[in-house]
């Protein structure tokens, strides 16, 4: 890979699993083993058949509990602390042969990307609580699956393309959370008043000897 596709995947890769980590890996575990395309040699061991099935039996589990209202909450807020150091690691292991320097910087800008990915994720299932159905929530997660795995294939496939791609998911993070945020805003102020609330109206003392 040049210089620039190999950012271009390790960008996609990153919000990849910002959104389904396990997903990610297991993609690109199997897209290696099966021939499709030839992973940067810091993360051939994806490819092991021990690190596929791991990958694929926690996509499984996660895939039940991301499409129960609440226990996505949950497990997103898990995974906080699970998704952007992983990506770190998959970005460091994208461009091993490069100056430490280099790695560190794709570690961060990794990370960087997945907590971006990661947060948006969280924040859309928490406003997808507000509705009583639950095919928000199911047509949430079915479509950041189909978008992990699409990006892996894009990235691993055509990583310069993948990288306009990126720019633009980030532009839709970013309106989505600033929409977030200010709903969120908006809810905490009418909760708590804002100062908004009425001052009591003092008691007038009757007149001496006067009714």
């Amino acid at each position: 890979m040049s210089v620039l596709e190999l950012f271009g995947f390790a960008a996609g890769v990153s919000f990849a699993a910002g959104l389904n980590l396990y997903a990610t890996m297991g993609a690109l575990g199997l897209l290696h083993r099966y021939g499709v395309f030839d992973l940067p040699p810091g993360l051939e061991v994806l490819a092991h058949p021990v690190v596929i099935g791991v990958a694929i039996a926690l996509y499984l589990i996660e895939f039940v509990a991301d499409k129960i209202p609440y226990v996505d909450s949950l497990w997103d807020a898990a995974h906080t602390f699970i998704r952007p150091p992983a990506a770190a690691v998959l970005a460091w292991g994208a461009y091993a042969g490069v100056p430490p320097e280099w790695k560190l910087a794709a570690a961060m800008l990794g990370g960087s990307l997945a907590l971006t990915s990661h947060s948006t994720k969280a924040a859309s299932r928490a406003a997808s609580h507000a509705s009583p159905e639950p095919f928000s929530n199911w047509n949430l997660s079915l479509s950041e699956d189909v978008l992990a795995l699409a990006l892996v294939w894009m990235a691993a496939t055509h990583p310069v393309f993948t990288l306009a791609l990126v720019a633009a998911l980030l532009a839709v993070c970013a309106y989505l959370l600033l929409k977030f945020f200010a709903a969120l805003r908006w809810v905490v102020r009418r909760w708590f008043g804002g100062g908004s609330a009425a001052a009591p109206v003092p008691a007038v003392p009757p007149e001496d000897g006067r009714k």
